[in-house]
């Protein structure tokens, strides 16, 4: 990790600790409740973070791992449960950090001290984790480059129950590293051989920077579901000018109830939105100016959604939750997007609704989880 990013905390930092601890703070609880149902299992959780870094900017800004164990200490159960694994290859990083924690007041109420490491991540990390069975973990993973990132490490620290993963894909070095001959091996450990390969050829004729960043990140995003990853889901950030993009921010889960959870908390990190529906980007320049056209005056993403939702369940009859479950997924859409869109489609007559407990239609204004949708034949 460069000396450099621990100088001052950017606001891209900031939004990323912020992404990691809401999201933290959610899977804690969550998994929390599940091991007390079940309580002569291993009633231990974990966060690992694979690059840690030194704990404290020179702004004196606290980083991700404070954090963290800040919000462990305030919540007794979380205490006597949660280990933390704190790894930087940087000595003079691990040292720092392992300082800086030891002052976290009330650091002592851990039953498990913090462990910390100083090893480079690679393969015999991956190798390691793949053979161990997983408590339940939340996995930070964010390199400075893309050194020590790889298929084999994102499929095994997320193959057990409870295990979620977030890691930070450095998009402006792996743009230069794809064509590049020197690092070919990084990128086919991240990509895998037949990914990478297929991302070369798609990317042959492509002119465009917008182009290039989309095969890209789709053949990572597709090449994680391939190998484990059920639900992936990034966001993305623009460099301080807002030109162009520095990296992203990449959350992987086999549950959707995770998935769900995280795109809640991506949506609202988002620093613009279209009609209520999130960008899943955070760019600077949106503080302070934002230029629409006369296309998105005339456009929603709403109606693509209303549409959408017409053709795919013409003439059926299903719950929301399952419409909600089955339909969302890779989709910029949330919870209330539906919940908005389908209201409407109700008040238009387009669909009919019935609280499939209380058989009553939804009340004015209100759409809830418990609707049966039939929807009429567009035909």
């Amino acid at each position: 990790m460069s000396n450099e990013f621990f100088q001052e905390q950017r606001e891209q930092s900031i939004i990323k600790s912020r992404i990691v601890m809401k999201y933290f703070s959610a899977w804690a609880k969550i998994i929390l409740a599940e091991l007390k149902k079940y309580p002569h299992n291993d009633p231990r959780m974990a966060y690992v973070d694979l690059f840690a870094g030194p704990g404290i900017y020179e702004d004196q800004n606290k980083s991700t791992p404070i954090l963290v164990l800040e919000k462990i200490l305030s919540d007794s159960d979380l205490c006597d449960r949660v280990i933390t694994l704190f790894n930087d290859k940087d000595k003079a990083n691990i040292s720092s950090l392992e300082a800086v924690i030891a002052q976290v007041p009330g650091i002592e109420k851990l039953k498990y001290a913090p462990c910390f490491y100083n090893h480079e991540v690679g393969n015999e990390i991956a190798e390691m984790f793949s053979h161990r069975k997983i408590v339940p973990t939340l996995f930070f993973v964010d390199p400075w480059g893309y050194k020590g990132l790889s298929l084999d490490l994102i499929s095994s620290i997320i193959k057990n129950w409870g295990c979620d993963c977030i890691f930070f894909f450095n998009y402006n070095r792996v743009n230069m590293g794809v064509p590049n001959e020197a690092v070919r091996q990084h990128m086919i450990s991240l990509f895998g051989k037949e990914r990478f390969n297929l991302l070369l050829a798609n990317l042959h004729d492509v002119l465009t920077s917008d182009e290039r960043e989309m095969i890209i990140v789709q053949g990572l995003c597709d090449a994680l579901r391939e190998n484990g990853s059920k639900f992936v889901l990034p966001f993305r950030f623009k460099n301080d000018n807002g030109t162009r993009t520095s990296h992203h921010l990449i959350f992987l889960s086999k549950d959707f109830r995770a998935y769900d959870i995280m795109k809640e908390i991506m949506a609202g990190e988002s620093s613009d939105s279209k009609n209520g529906v999130a960008n899943f980007e955070y760019n600077p320049r949106d503080k302070f100016y934002k230029q629409g056209t006369l296309f998105d005056l005339l456009s929603s993403p709403l109606d693509d959604l209303k549409d959408g939702l017409m053709e795919q369940y013409n003439n059926q009859t299903i719950d929301f939750l399952e419409l909600y479950r089955e339909h969302s997924v890779n989709r910029p859409f949330i919870k209330k997007n539906y919940k908005a869109v389908l209201r409407k489609m109700y008040d238009e007559g387009l669909i009919s609704a019935v609280n499939r407990k209380t058989d009553k239609p939804p009340q004015k204004g209100t759409f809830s989880d418990e609707m049966r949708i039939t929807f009429r034949s567009n035909k």
